[in-house]
């Protein structure tokens, strides 16, 4: 009796092991699929903190995000159908021996804030992230120390099937969000988002609190003081420098760091967030990678805009003779400003790309592929929002 109830036990811990493994592989994977992008951009940054030898890499990082994802989804996928349990608790147990030091190493050192392993959909600080790599490395262990007990009640060829259903799903679903737009956005600049509110901070909202330290010299001995026990200089101590730390973070508003220079040099951001009526915003975060396919259908547009007196502006992060250059070749006439390139690569995953806004709110989002012609944006969107 007693043995039957220890393998009752087992049997459940083991099963919820799977389920739960499973369902955490499933989701990280479609969130990163679903912005192949933002994995992209994500793995770059990781790159860039690691050296120039990673980052010679770049040019192969969206083939390893749709690697990464696809990977995570099809062992998940495997283990909440159980098919194929062995090969696919083995692809585990190796994919967390890789991540859980990997993200041990990220959560001291602090290359990248934001691991990006559940995409946009869900930020988790790098210590939050090594945690719960620790929690899915146990239950790994479980699940392969008690692989007998998940027997498959499939037949090889289901299993097989069900291996090219779940490599397909992720594939097509970044295919799609590549070429077009995030099918779910997860992003503070999704359709329906108020820029100028996501920018407020609440009254009484918490703030960050800095520790300023000061390295003074006596007699060549360095010490750190702070504000409460700040030597004095009569007494021979020699000021060498000044250091200031974050040791709490206080509220961030989820935009806040959507900043307009137009060409003058002028900060325009709440000049044209707070216009009444509409505002069509060109976002190209790089010209040199602008792709000149679409400049008729831009071009359209932005004679609309000029009839219709609507503002029409180009949003860069690229250097003036870059923007005279593509200017030039693409002969534009609008207005060229200037934003970080991480905010405009946050605003849309295209480049270029197209959005409009009405009294500072998002109402439409576009893929250069997608722009309506001038027609079809006059009547679907200009008119209908009215």
């Amino acid at each position: 009796m007693r043995k039957a109830k220890k393998s009752n036990r087992v049997n459940i811990i083991s099963w919820v092991s799977r389920l739960l493994l499973g369902l955490t592989f499933v989701f990280s994977g479609f969130v990163k699929a679903v912005d192949p992008l933002g994995t992209t951009y994500k793995i770059q940054d990781y790159f860039a903190a690691f050296g120039s030898f990673f980052e010679q890499f770049n040019s192969v990082a969206l083939f390893l995000a749709v690697a990464l994802f696809t990977l995570e989804f099809v062992i998940g996928f495997n283990l909440l159908f159980n098919f194929k349990i062995k090969l696919s608790s083995i692809l585990a147990l190796l994919f967390m021996l890789i991540m859980t030091p990997l993200t041990l190493y990220i959560a001291l050192e602090d290359p990248v804030k934001d691991c990006g392993c559940f995409g946009d959909a869900i930020v988790l600080s790098n210590w939050a992230t090594f945690g719960k790599n620790v929690v899915l490395f146990v239950l790994v262990i479980v699940l392969v120390v008690t692989l007998k007990k998940h027997r498959s009640i499939w037949r090889n060829a289901v299993e097989w099937v069900g291996v090219v259903i779940a490599l397909l799903i992720p594939i097509s679903i970044s295919l799609y969000s590549y070429f077009h737009l995030p099918i779910i956005d997860f992003r503070p600049y999704k359709i329906g988002a108020d820029i100028v509110r996501s920018m407020e901070v609440p009254e009484g909202a918490k703030s960050d609190v800095y520790e300023t330290t000061f390295i003074y010299a006596k007699d060549g001995v360095e010490k750190e003081f702070t504000l409460a026990n700040f030597p004095d200089e009569n007494d021979g101590w020699i000021f060498i420098e000044q250091k200031t730390t974050l040791i709490e973070k206080g509220y961030e508003p989820p935009i806040h760091d959507f900043s307009i220079v137009n060409a003058m040099g002028d900060d325009i951001t709440y000049e044209v967030l707070e216009k009444e009526g509409f505002t069509f915003f060109l976002i190209a975060y790089d010209v040199n990678k602008t792709e000149h396919k679409f400049n008729e259908k831009i071009a359209s547009i932005h004679q609309l805009a000029q009839y219709g007196n609507i503002d029409f502006y180009a949003l860069t992060a690229s250097v003036d003779e870059d923007i005279e250059k593509y200017s030039e070749l693409a002969n534009t006439t609008y207005e060229w400003c200037k934003i970080d390139p991480i905010t405009l690569k946050t605003i849309i995953r295209a480049n270029p790309g197209l959005v409009l806004i009405k009294d500072g709110i998002i109402v439409g989002k576009w893929n250069s592929r997608d722009i309506p012609s001038a027609k079809e944006m006059q009547e679907k969107f200009l008119l209908q929002n009215n």
